[in-house]
């Protein structure tokens, strides 16, 4: 009786705990005044950083920040101009990504070409030309969790002793070339000449930040992408045309494929994380299968075991000349064939082949926006 009563204790305490686990409450940030949480983090650049690493620093700007927040693309000419601004001034930057990249969904990426991996982010710091070290935190967080901030972008600015005199954003404006971190600055400029800090806190505006506890989040996204219905539909001649002319406020990508093409089966998952990246924006994925009318059901087999829950047309007729023509003159008839279109029939980019599924999220991205 007793060890069942403990069994069942025992029990209990496990599932307060998964819950606790679940639903944990974000990290406050650090008080004014704090002593700065020492920290060993790998940066893009190879080295691996400590709070030592900034000792000869009179002032340390720390910023949370990371490659797919919109806000934070917002703000990255305004770091590199800090950085580069006060770099002889005695003041250090340093940027770190404080998310779990397993805890940011598909969806979350549709203002980006990039997640919030290691590798990634070491893409993004040589593209953008970043002259601050960018750290990664996203395996263990407990930098992070010691500092706590509330959102990307979200700055702590720290004296020559190492105490927090500032804590929350670079600016009130997020709109790119509308302001210059003067929030920072003030408080940088006020420490450089060892006067009280006029606001020592604001408030801060960005994506929250992506905890490990939030990969449940992005798992249940994928349980549900994976219910969706996937169809299949015929089109003729005329109404292709009409679909390529693309009378419509969003950018079009479409996909020729078939089921005897093996590279076209190979890259169709990709083409369907792209689309749940982008689906939210103005953008819309579609389907051309140049299989026969009466494979069909074989076709559609393929776009249900991949999830393929975008629109999904076959070809409604043999004749595969009259399909190159349909769709682009300019193609030579190989597969797979992938078409850009922005509203009003522009071709934005045509490969024949398989794509490289980075260069396709860049040119997405840069023509449905990065920012809100």
């Amino acid at each position: 009786m007793i060890r069942t009563v403990l069994q069942k204790s025992l029990l209990l305490s496990c599932l307060l705990l998964l819950v606790t686990q679940s639903f944990a409450a974000d990290p406050k940030p650090l008080e004014i005044g704090a002593p700065a949480p020492d920290f060993s983090l790998p940066g893009t650049d190879g080295k691996t950083y400590t709070l030592k690493s900034f000792a000869d620093a009179k002032v340390l700007a720390v910023i949370f920040s990371c490659n797919h927040c919109p806000t934070a693309q917002a703000y990255e000419d305004r770091m590199k101009a800090l950085a580069a601004d006060y770099k002889n001034k005695g003041v250090a930057v340093v940027v770190v990504s404080p998310n779990d990249p397993e805890a940011v969904s598909l969806d979350e990426l549709g203002y980006s070409d990039m997640g919030d991996t290691f590798e990634e982010m070491k893409t993004r710091a040589k593209e953008k030309g970043y002259n601050f070290p960018y750290l990664y935190d996203g395996d263990t967080q407990k930098m992070s969790m010691a500092y706590g901030p509330a959102a990307t972008p979200h700055v702590f600015v720290f004296d020559k002793q190492r105490k927090l005199q500032y804590n929350g954003r670079l600016d009130s404006s997020e709109k790119p070339g509308s302001a210059n971190a003067e929030d920072t600055r003030n408080a940088i400029d006020a420490l450089l000449t060892d006067k009280p800090v006029p606001v020592a806190k604001t408030k801060t505006f960005g994506c929250s930040i992506k905890w490990a506890d939030k990969k449940e989040m992005a798992e249940r996204a994928r349980a549900q992408w994976a219910k969706e219905e996937v169809l299949l539909d015929l089109i003729d001649e005329p109404a292709l045309r009409a679909l390529l002319k693309n009378d419509t406020d969003k950018v079009r990508l479409v996909n020729v494929w078939a089921t005897w093409c093996g590279p076209c089966v190979q890259e169709l998952p990709d083409f369907v994380d792209i689309n749940r990246m982008y689906r939210n924006r103005d953008f819309e994925f579609i389907t051309i299968s140049a299989d026969k009318p009466d494979k069909k059901d074989k076709a559609l087999a393929v776009l249900k075991k991949l999830e393929a829950s975008n629109t999904n047309y076959l070809f409604n007729s043999e004749d595969k000349y009259a399909l190159i023509e349909a769709i682009d003159p300019e193609w030579q008839g190989a597969l797979p064939y992938t078409l850009l279109i922005e509203p009003g029939g522009k071709v934005l980019y045509r490969k024949q082949g398989t794509i490289v599924p980075a260069e396709m999220k860049k040119t997405i991205v840069e023509k449905v926006g990065r920012y809100y």
